[in-house]
């Protein structure tokens, strides 16, 4: 038995299996700016995060009289941060499954008096590929190792 496909029907074939390729395609489904509001997306963008903890030890509440911060916005996926001196501003994906990628920021390039914080916080954004969100407090983290910084949410 010999099937003949006709030129018509190769096409709505070809044009059937494209349709179903693109609606299952999951980078799709987390929207252009690969923010997604599966995982706690939502409660963690549009909010503003007061450092709390670097590498397990605590942060103090003001480093060179700033308060040390991480801010997500939605609005072309960007992040800004500062570690009590200098104000980072970048973007940042989430792809999903808690998973988080900031890109390499760009710094103001004040000098502080203390800027340990700051460079320790720039390596936490440079590390960081997922973060965990419970209530009020966002940690970044390395696989499954300790949290690399704690944030509680600004009210």
């Amino acid at each position: 038995m010999e099937i003949v496909l006709s030129a018509k029907s190769t096409f709505l074939f070809a044009i059937s299996f494209g349709l179903i390729a693109f609606a299952c395609n999951p980078a799709r489904k987390a929207g252009s700016n690969n923010i997604s509001t599966e995982d706690g997306a939502a409660g963690l963008t549009n909010s503003k995060w007061k450092l709390v903890e670097l590498y397990g030890q605590p942060v103090a509440e003001k480093i060179n009289d700033k308060e040390p911060f991480l801010q997500f916005l939605t609005k072309d996926s960007r992040y800004s941060a500062s570690g009590g001196c200098n104000t980072i501003n970048g973007t940042f994906t989430l792809p999903g499954n808690n998973r988080i990628h900031f890109s390499q920021g760009m710094s103001t390039l004040m000098a502080c008096e203390n800027m340990d914080v700051e460079s320790r916080l720039i390596k936490v954004l440079e590390t960081a590929d997922n973060y965990s969100l419970s209530e009020n407090t966002l940690t970044l983290n390395k696989a499954r190792m300790a949290p690399l910084a704690r944030f509680q949410r600004v009210e």
